[in-house]
């Protein structure tokens, strides 16, 4: 049996997309047959069945964390942020380092020899286990250091523009990542490729592991403010990043509803709307058949939603490429519901979808998206029940299976 150790800022699920992604991975570990112990610095204790969870406390005793509070109580006081000026003296934040510090002081007391694989697990820009294993160079024969997202943010491909504080010590911070692990892991082929483009020395260290299903269990949780079963309901899941422009998904189905006044739809969006909130207000006004539910809702319940209504929408940036696979993806192969892809001709869900996949478009042309959305309909009125994703190939790809197949075939 494989003894993995497994080293993550959260597993708390309704922390973020990223953190439901690494429990899905957790969990599927030990779905493998693999023994798995988790080092978490999730702010409460969380457990999971049949998994050896210790939670990590922060690290009170130490320079780094007398400089945060202090850093704290003069940006209260002040008003003023002065983090982006420590960032660029020294690439990271006071807090950073005593977190990273935090890590290090227990993951030193673990024994090599008690493990096969150490894995660290990211999630958007934060690293902090993996420079906890870089201090640590007893463990860099056996380290598994998983790439969520490119970093720093300035790899981001376009549109994205953004360049942190301290981008340069970023960059070399991962540069070390690069020479000192055993492999690189990616959930994404194109990820991989991207991030070998900026760090030659991840070549052939390169190992994709996408998110995971974990097997569904339906709490039946009540979902009737979004529509009956007997509606054609499209979704869209998910926090809008400025990105993730949703206006011409918006036009789209205005038209669609337009030209089909009695059809039962309903358009339906669950999270943090932000800067689109004025673009929802005027549609949901003159359109009672979309619904934007503006907050954060229970992961559980959502993941029941996207089981339930009849299609199920991933909305990517207006670019030319998208490396990312999205942390929903699983979730709505799994809910076995047609999707809605929108985005990228060259984009990992499209890769994975497959290039004769017929409802993609990109994210701006509303003439076609309200053709999907027309012949989505169209499909649903005459299948019903039977109006289904049916891809047991990607199923597979993104199960336990696949994952125990995977890390069998590792060497140290």
């Amino acid at each position: 049996m494989k003894k993995i150790l497994v080293v993550v800022d959260s597993i708390d699920i309704n922390h973020s997309s990223g953190s439901k992604a690494n429990v899905s991975l957790i969990k599927n570990l030990q779905l493998c047959g693999f023994d798995v112990c988790v080092y978490h610095f999730s702010t409460t204790d969380i457990f999971i069945e049949g998994i050896n969870t210790k939670r990590i406390t922060t690290k009170k005793k130490s320079i780094h964390y007398l400089l945060s509070r202090i850093q704290r109580v003069f940006t209260r006081i002040t008003k003023i942020n002065i983090n982006p000026k420590i960032e660029s003296w020294f690439g990271f934040s006071f807090t950073f380092f005593n977190d990273v510090e935090s890590f290090y002081s227990k993951l030193k007391k673990e024994k090599t020899e008690n493990y096969d694989w150490v894995l660290t697990l990211s999630y958007a820009g934060s690293f902090r286990p993996h420079a906890a294993l870089l201090k640590l160079p007893k463990w860099h024969s056996k380290w598994l250091s998983y790439v969520h997202d490119p970093y720093p943010m300035h790899s981001y491909p376009r549109p994205y523009d953004w360049v942190e504080s301290g981008h340069q010590f970023k960059r070399n911070f991962f540069l070390n990542i690069s020479k000192d692990a055993k492999y690189m892991v990616y959930p994404s082929q194109y990820l991989a490729e991207w991030m070998e483009s900026y760090y030659h020395e991840a070549k052939g260290k390169a190992i994709i592991i996408p998110h995971q299903i974990s097997p569904f269990q339906s709490n039946i949780i009540d979902n009737s403010i979004f529509g009956s079963n007997d509606e054609f309901r499209i979704l869209h899941a998910g926090n809008l990043m400025s990105a993730r422009n949703p206006t011409h998904l918006l036009e789209a189905f205005e038209l669609f509803v337009k030209k089909n006044p009695n059809a039962p739809v309903k358009l339906i969006f669950v999270g943090k709307i932000d800067e689109y909130a004025k673009a929802f207000a005027k549609a949901s006004t003159s359109n009672s058949k979309i619904i934007a539910l503006d907050k954060y809702l229970p992961f559980e319940q959502v993941n029941d939603l996207q089981h339930q209504v009849t299609v199920n929408v991933i909305l990517e940036a207006k670019g030319s490429f998208s490396p990312f696979l999205p942390g929903k993806f699983p979730h709505c192969i799994s809910a076995n519901k047609p999707i809605l892809l929108l985005g990228p001709f060259y984009s990992e869900s499209k890769r994975l979808l497959g290039n004769e996949y017929e409802y993609w478009s990109e994210i701006d042309d509303v003439e076609k998206i309200y053709d999907l959305i027309t012949k989505l309909y169209d499909n649903w009125t005459t299948l019903k029940n039977e109006f289904k994703l049916n891809r047991s190939d990607l199923e597979f790809y993104l199960s336990f299976n696949n994952l125990k197949k995977t890390i069998l075939k590792l060497k140290n």
